[in-house]
């Protein structure tokens, strides 16, 4: 089995929707996304032989993902009213819509989905919030 591992980092905020706790509240994070892609043979033929993939394009592209999502509000579609929506984005806000609940876990596998998209053979995502907690999705 060969694997490659790469990162990057963002900012953005979030808040939890029906949620007990300090986390319903607007706060934000030093998101860190940590991409793990897996092969059992490496490439056999052209300018990638003998790799799993070129690493510059995986590199290029987990950052390119991140920076959709650096110094936005990431919302969940439907959490807030319109006229907040309508405000926020008359005051030029990036928001930035997801249709699920902006944990930890669901970026994990948003980043998961929209590698997998990509072709890339991604077996692990590790979404760190802190530098001390993270959560991991793998199918």
């Amino acid at each position: 089995m060969y694997s490659l591992k790469t990162e990057s980092a963002f900012d953005s905020a979030h808040f939890l929707t029906d949620y007990d706790g300090k986390c319903e509240n607007l706060h934000g994070h030093r998101w860190r996304v940590v991409a793990y892609i897996e092969v059992d043979q490496l490439q056999e033929s052209g300018t990638m032989k003998d790799m799993v993939v070129d690493f510059t394009v995986f590199k290029r592209d987990v950052r390119a993902l991140a920076l959709e999502l650096d110094h936005t509000f990431i919302v969940e579609e439907g959490s807030l009213a319109p006229e907040t929506v309508a405000a926020l984005e008359g005051e030029s806000f990036r928001l930035y819509f997801v249709p699920f609940r902006t944990t930890s876990e669901n970026l994990a596998k948003y980043f998961f989905e929209r590698l997998a998209d990509k072709g890339y053979p991604v077996s692990q995502i590790e979404m760190y919030e802190t530098p001390n907690n993270c959560a991991i999705y793998r199918p």
